[in-house]
């Protein structure tokens, strides 16, 4: 689901209100899907303990963006502990498409998106996985393939139970430029000096298990 708005700068809007409403979108590797409140719940469906980094998950917009843009959603942290991320400017090696039957199958085991055959911007952020995220909290940007950390800010999301409301994510991606912002706050710039610049592509949600989190008002605006 999703719709463009003939006459605007708005590619293309998704309420994320349940499930129907990313019945067209991709799931590569054991995604759950609920409702929350009027919003969009994501989830791994396998036991992290028993499968490892293959109890994660990412989640494709089918849509192709173009390059300059901004990225918008509502995020709101459930349980705990895990991780969120968004893929955005994802392509296939030598610009093929990301769903291309040439490319490696995809599971949601995390080597395959920052060193496989893809290349793609990726900032993750509510890093609650490990203890060591947890005690110095950051959102990350990385460059991918090769899993390159470009850019980092520190992380103002709380911990679940502190969490009393959605936050408001947005990510610019303009040439050269990404920025990363929360409820308005920036917390980090870049602007990528190398000759191999990322352009349009598509965007993804991913989640490392066992995080549970709500996602609503997704919108892609043209700048």
């Amino acid at each position: 689901m999703g719709a463009p708005r003939a006459g605007t700068g708005l590619l293309y809007s998704n309420p994320l209100a349940g499930p129907a409403d990313v019945a067209g979108w991709v799931a590569e590797g054991p995604l759950g899907l609920a409702s929350h409140d009027g919003a969009l719940e994501l989830s791994g469906s396998l036991d992290d303990e028993e499968f490892g980094d293959h109890a994660h998950w990412t989640f494709w917009c089918p849509e192709e963006f173009p390059d300059g843009i901004r990225i918008s959603w509502d995020f709101l942290p459930l349980a705990e502990p895990g991780l969120a991320m968004l893929f955005f400017s994802a392509v296939g090696h030598e610009g093929r498409d990301l769903f291309s039957a040439s490319l490696v199958p995809r599971t949601g085991y995390y080597p395959q998106y920052h060193s496989g055959d893809i290349d793609a911007l990726h900032v993750s952020y509510f890093r609650h996985k490990y203890e060591s995220e947890r005690a110095f909290r950051t959102c990350n940007l990385r460059k991918s393939a090769g899993f390159e950390l470009v850019a980092q800010g520190a992380d103002p999301l709380p911990p679940t139970e502190d969490a009393v409301d959605f936050y408001r994510m947005d990510v610019v991606k303009d040439g050269p430029r990404v920025a990363f912002s929360i409820n308005g706050l920036t917390l980090f710039e870049w602007s990528d000096p190398s000759d191999k610049v990322l352009g349009g592509g598509r965007i993804g949600f991913r989640q490392m298990a066992p995080l549970r989190a709500a996602y609503r008002n997704l919108t892609v605006e043209k700048i």
